[in-house]
């Protein structure tokens, strides 16, 4: 996953404490999300199929990140969920019951079995990747918990995605290093908190996240195989790490200045 970036907000945004209103609505959607989730995650258990277990574990992983956008609602800055955020939590959704097939013991065999299913499940949450920042720029709904909420569902999906490739023999274990390298960056703020910065939009850093899933997502189509599949992945690695240098590079000189 890509590095951290600070929005750009449309409109006179404040943040603080949010507004029962906006609790409730946020509450009303996502409870709406969470519901018919858990609905679908019964059909895709079916069809792939996968155990209640998965189901079980899709549906906590969900009702988890629902709970950390709850508790970010003072990050929002708008009296209304929006829109955009509905479909960052439809993503979620989704990511959710890849999660649960990637992770689960003994779920990933069924990946292997149900192949395109998955890839669909992929596809569509690429495809909505693509609407909720651009609807939240349309409604002048940009905010930092949105932000924020994108990024690390992203950031989930890709590790999903890395893991399966290793699961399915797609590639090395190297690959789970496209998955890994977000948390690692995350972790760094520690040591180095120059790391903790914010850095300014950049569509670059968009368009290498977009090919780490997009790429992930192909190499797991069953007629890609070694090496095509090895050296796919590697290319996208390739692409993440000088993405991550770039931008490390930025805010550690930016730091230094500032000193």
């Amino acid at each position: 996953m890509l590095l951290e970036e600070t929005p750009v907000l449309q409109g006179r945004v404040a943040e603080g404490a949010p507004s029962r209103a906006l609790r409730a609505n946020a509450l009303t959607v996502l409870g709406c999300v969470f519901a018919a989730a858990v609905a679908a995650y019964m059909l895709v258990a079916y069809h792939l199929p996968l155990g209640g277990g998965v189901v079980m574990a899709a549906a906590v992983l969900l009702l988890f990140i629902f709970a950390l956008v709850l508790r970010g609602l003072q990050h929002h800055g708008h009296q209304r969920f929006g829109l955009a955020n509905t479909v960052t939590a439809v993503r979620a959704a989704l990511v959710s019951i890849i999660a649960a097939a990637v992770f689960y013991p003994g779920a990933a065999q069924n990946i292997a079995n149900a192949p395109w299913v998955f890839v669909a499940l992929v596809l569509v949450a690429l495809v909505l990747d693509g609407v909720d920042g651009f609807v939240a720029r349309r409604e002048a709904q940009v905010s930092a918990l949105g932000a924020r909420f994108d990024m690390e569902v992203d950031a989930l999906l890709i590790l999903c995605l890395s893991t399966a490739a290793f699961l399915l023999g797609k590639a090395g274990a190297w690959v789970l290093l496209i998955g890994l390298m977000r948390y690692a960056f995350l972790l760094l703020h520690y040591p180095v908190p120059r790391l903790a910065g914010a850095l300014p939009p950049s569509l670059w850093r968009k368009f290498v996240c977009v090919v780490q899933v997009a790429v992930l997502c192909l190499i797991l189509v069953p007629d890609i195989v070694q090496p095509v599949s090895s050296w796919l992945a590697a290319i996208a690695l390739l692409l993440l790490c000088h993405s991550f240098a770039v931008d490390c590079f930025y805010l550690l000189t930016k730091a230094e200045v500032r000193e």
